[in-house]
C-alpha cells in the first residue's frame, strides 16, 4: 500500500508494517543486512519524549511503536525505517529511543547498569553500550544517552538521571578528575570534579 506525496508514491505506514511483521518474527530484524532502494521520506516522527507521531497524529498503539522501532536504522546521520525491499526517512527530533528506567546490580568497578526503553528493549551499559553527556543549549543542562543498538541511542530520562547522580563517584581520567558512572567494568564520566566545588 502506498501513498501519494508531492507528485510521488511513498510507502504507507499500513504497508511498512505489513512487511516489518513478517520480517521480525524470531526477534529483532536484521536491518543491517538490508540495503533495499529508498523510497522517499514519511510523515512520521520521533519526539523528544518518545513519542511516535504519524501524519501529525500520535501512534496509540504500542505495538505498532514497538514494531517500527525494530526496523530502525541510522544511516550517514539519517533514520530510514527499513524492510527487506524498501526504506523510508523518517523525522528524529533528538535520540529514537528513551531510557525510562534502570536497574543497578554490585558497586563500584562491578556495578551493572541495565536500562529499559520506552519500546521495551533491555541494554546493559557497558564498552559496547556506552554512557555518553551532551550539554544542551545554552544553558549547558547535561542531555545524558546510553548506546541501544547499531547507532541509535537513548535519552535517559529525568528521573533515571536523578537516580543515576546517586551512584556516581569520582575517579581520574586522563589526570583530571571526573564525576561519573561505573558499569560493565568501564567508567563513564559526566562532569569534572572541579564543577561541582
Amino acid at each position: 500500500m502506498t501513498e501519494i506525496r508531492d507528485g510521488q508514491a511513498t510507502p504507507s505506514a499500513e504497508g511498512i508494517a505489513a512487511a516489518a511483521t513478517s520480517a521480525s518474527k524470531r526477534g529483532l530484524p536484521p536491518v543491517h543486512l538490508w540495503n533495499p532502494p529508498f523510497c522517499g521520506d514519511i510523515d512520521m516522527r520521533i519526539a523528544r519524549d518518545g513519542t511516535w507521531f504519524y501524519q501529525g497524529t500520535p501512534m496509540g498503539r504500542p505495538a505498532m511503536v514497538k514494531l517500527f522501532s525494530g526496523i530502525l536504522k541510522l544511516e550517514e546521520g539519517r533514520y530510514f525505517l527499513v524492510t527487506p525491499v524498501e526504506k523510508v526517512g523518517i523525522t528524529v527530533e533528538d535520540a529514537p529511543f528513551v531510557a525510562v528506567d534502570f536497574t543497578a546490580a554490585g558497586a563500584g568497578a562491578e556495578q551493572v547498569l541495565r536500562f529499559v526503553t520506552n519500546v521495551g528493549d533491555e541494554v546493559v551499559a557497558g564498552p559496547e553500550n556506552p554512557i555518553r553527556i551532551e550539554r544542551d543549549g545554552a544553558d549547558g543542562e547535561p542531555a545524558p544517552y546510553v548506546h541501544v543498538r547499531a547507532g541509535l541511542d537513548a535519552l535517559i530520562d529525568r528521573k533515571s538521571f536523578y537516580r543515576l547522580v546517586e551512584l556516581g563517584v569520582h575517579e581520574e581520567v586522563a589526570g583530571k578528575g571526573w564525576f561519573g558512572l561505573w558499569s560493565s567494568g568501564r567508567f563513564f564520566p559526566v562532569i569534572p570534579s572541579s564543577d561541582l566545588t
